[in-house]
């Protein structure tokens, strides 16, 4: 329902006193505005974190569980999710507000978890984390996670450190970005409300692929690996959930940006994103071996792995592949051996489309087909030259 002119006016004056430091006088004029419309869940988490900011704390964690149950309302999940959270700092958050959570957004009791697919542009794909468990997995959840603040300028995560946690992005905007040729930082993508980041560190150990900067006052939960894991134990929908999620953001990343992909029809992507299987692989494996047939297509979505031609007396190192690189295409568009063994030298992560799926999807593409099979006659001549080196 859209609000009233008397409610705006009331808000405006609010927001205004508050930017003033007026602190008390804002949180009265919140309270008007919640007066004109009891449902203004906003209005509601503006004048718990008022109340917050006055350090008036019993007060503040009932108003955080009255903004829950309005943004449950509301239909707002991660906005009532944060809400019972920061109440649950406040050693506020009665049981019964987050029952109320799940009963609107988990599982009903002998549902089934959605199925993963690839989702077409502009459509809402929902929040699998947590709305693909059940009720008592959503409670466990939520106990699990944590909001964390930001103020414009403050990076959440840098590029090449560590990372062991995702992030939801509540409230606020931030700036992906990378760093390319001669050390210069390039932004690769705008984060708004209800976008994730940073999943890859829930399944795999291994340095940040980005940095994310926001750019004006941020709310996030952040979801850490750890917190996962022992929810997981007790809950192992949980990890299904978890593992469902990275799936399709991986996937639905590859499909909308890969030039190999971009132009497929949407239906063909859809079919295609239910056939890949997301596999982390240690250190060491070997995934192709010289003179086998080959089994799969791969993507490498992480990590680096060697490529390696057996011949009499010596073993020929070709050059590695990186995150982006594909592999194992030759065999299958050639229907011959594998020309050369892959490794993974460093821990991976990989999808992987079974030859089967690979020959229903990729060989009827011709446009695809001519560009993988491009990709596999560059790699063979890289394989020649170094044979004579």
């Amino acid at each position: 329902m859209a609000d009233s002119p008397h409610a705006r006016s009331l808000k405006a004056q609010a927001a205004t006193l508050a930017a003033e430091g007026k602190l008390e006088a804002a949180l009265a004029g919140y309270r008007d505005a919640l007066r004109a419309e009891p449902e203004d869940a906003e209005v509601h988490q503006r004048v718990a974190e008022l109340l917050e900011w006055l350090e008036r704390t019993p007060e503040a964690a009932r108003a955080y569980d009255d903004a829950a149950l309005a943004w449950t309302r509301a239909g707002g999940l991660l906005r009532a999710v944060a809400a019972a959270v920061l109440s649950r700092g406040l050693r506020g958050s009665r049981a019964q507000t987050v029952r109320t959570l799940a009963e609107r957004f988990a599982l009903p009791p002998g549902a089934l978890a959605p199925t993963f697919a690839w989702v077409p542009d502009g459509k809402d794909a929902g929040v699998p984390v947590l709305s693909g468990v059940g009720r008592e997995a959503f409670v466990a959840l939520v106990d699990a996670l944590e909001v964390r603040a930001f103020w414009p300028g403050q990076r959440v995560v840098e590029e090449g450190q560590p990372g062991d946690s995702m992030f939801a992005l509540v409230e606020g905007r931030a700036e992906v970005a990378r760093r390319v040729e001669g050390n210069a930082r390039q932004v690769v993508a705008t984060l708004g409300p209800g976008d994730f980041f940073g999943e890859v560190a829930l399944v795999s150990e291994g340095p940040r692929l980005a940095s994310v900067e926001v750019r004006e006052r941020s709310v996030l939960l952040e979801f850490k690996r750890q917190s996962l894991a022992r929810v997981s134990a007790a809950h192992p929908e949980v990890e299904a959930a978890v593992q469902a999620f990275y799936q399709r953001r991986l996937v639905d990343n590859l499909l909308r940006t890969s030039p190999l992909f971009t132009n497929l029809p949407p239906a063909l992507k859809q079919a295609m994103s239910r056939e890949f299987d997301l596999r982390v692989i240690p250190a060491g494996q070997v995934l192709l071996t010289q003179g086998q047939p080959g089994d799969a297509f791969y993507l490498l979505l992480r990590g680096q792995v060697q490529l390696s031609l057996e011949q009499p007396g010596r073993i020929v190192l070709l050059p590695e592949l990186r995150e982006g690189d594909v592999f194992g295409e030759i065999s299958l568009l050639l229907d011959k051996p594998v020309s050369a063994t892959v490794r993974t030298k460093t821990p991976c992560v990989v999808l992987r489309l079974e030859r089967a799926a690979f020959e229903r999807h990729v060989v009827s593409q011709p446009g695809l087909k001519g560009q993988l099979m491009r990709m596999g006659t560059e790699r063979l001549q890289q394989t020649a030259k170094a044979l004579f080196v």
